[in-house]
């Protein structure tokens, strides 16, 4: 047994961790100011994990919150290019400052592993697919900058600490827990909640863009290789099923599981938003282990059982 940090555990990638751990056998501590996590993704194991209310930017708070822990699950996070783009000076503050707060706090207290929430959006709209981690970065985003400076502060903190962090760029990852009722939630819960409540889900662009999108369970499951896969300290690895999904193809989907007429309304491209997105995970399958042992297609499907539950009770 081991003794874990979920930083953003009351979150959506945050909140499937947490479980998953549980489920290993793992004592986990969760640190959440719960500004977009929610107490009900918590609910059915607040009894069994110990849950500190605050930010990562207060380093007493942070410094308690790592106290005496082997790993560190770094998920927190302001999230969402277009809120980025309308608030530049939050994003620094939580996903830069943030992550340096809690890299110090980590190495102050001999944490074993720090493993890092990055994001495919530090790629930016580099042309070539599919995207593998040597290629150039190039952010397009208050959102992806932040990310990437977390991923520059995480390699200098293993090389000129010894502090052991790796980082993981997580393509669009989706699956239960993940909101649909906030202006910048994204776009698969958007689309299954609409085809669910007989609403129109709303495209920005023409529903050509694509996205290699990545069921919540392989995620889990990369972020606990992560932590204990052997001489990978310092890099950086894709998290993806390697595979790209369009927009369009996404909807037609989701007429097949639902029945639902599902015709989607078209506005226009939003800024910072990326046309086309594909991993290359082969880094990650030999460094870590990885497998994207769940399809979209089979992803898509349980998430979406998984709305049907939340409506029939009234959540």
């Amino acid at each position: 047994m081991a003794r874990y940090l979920v930083t953003g555990g009351a979150g959506f990638i945050g909140s499937n961790l947490v479980h998953a751990l549980l489920e290993h056998g793992h004592e986990v501590r969760v640190l959440d100011d719960f500004s977009s996590g929610r107490e009900q993704n918590l609910e059915a194991c607040a009894d069994r994990i110990t849950i500190l209310r605050g930010s990562i930017t207060e380093r007493a708070l942070v410094d308690e919150a790592v106290r005496g822990c082997d790993y560190v699950l770094h998920q927190a996070a302001l999230p969402s290019v277009p809120r980025s783009i309308a608030d530049p000076a939050a994003s620094d503050q939580i996903n830069v400052h943030g992550t340096l707060t809690v890299l110090l706090a980590a190495r102050d207290a001999g944490v074993r592993r720090v493993v890092y929430a990055s994001s495919s959006s530090v790629y930016g709209e580099t042309p070539v697919l599919p995207k593998v981690e040597s290629l150039p970065t190039d952010p397009r985003s208050p959102y992806a900058v932040a990310k990437l400076a977390g991923e520059h502060y995480a390699r200098v903190f293993a090389g000129c600490y010894g502090l052991e962090t790796v980082a993981l760029r997580y393509f669009n990852v989706f699956g239960p827990r993940q909101r649909p009722d906030s202006q910048y939630a994204a776009v698969l819960p958007r689309f299954i909640t609409a085809a669910l409540t007989g609403q129109r889900p709303t495209i920005f662009g023409d529903g050509g863009q694509t996205r290699d999108f990545c069921f919540i369970d392989n995620v889990v499951a990369a972020n606990l290789q992560a932590c204990v896969a052997e001489g990978v300290s310092g890099a950086a690895f894709n998290i993806a099923c390697g595979a790209r999904t369009s927009l369009l193809e996404v909807i037609a989907a989701l007429r097949e599981i639902t029945g639902a007429s599902v015709e989607p309304r078209f506005e226009p491209a939003r800024a910072g938003d990326i046309r086309d997105s594909l991993a290359d995970i082969t880094a990650a399958r030999t460094g870590l282990g990885y497998e994207a042992a769940v399809s979209f297609a089979d992803g898509l499907r349980r998430t979406v059982r998984w709305y049907e539950g939340q409506l029939l009770a009234g959540r």
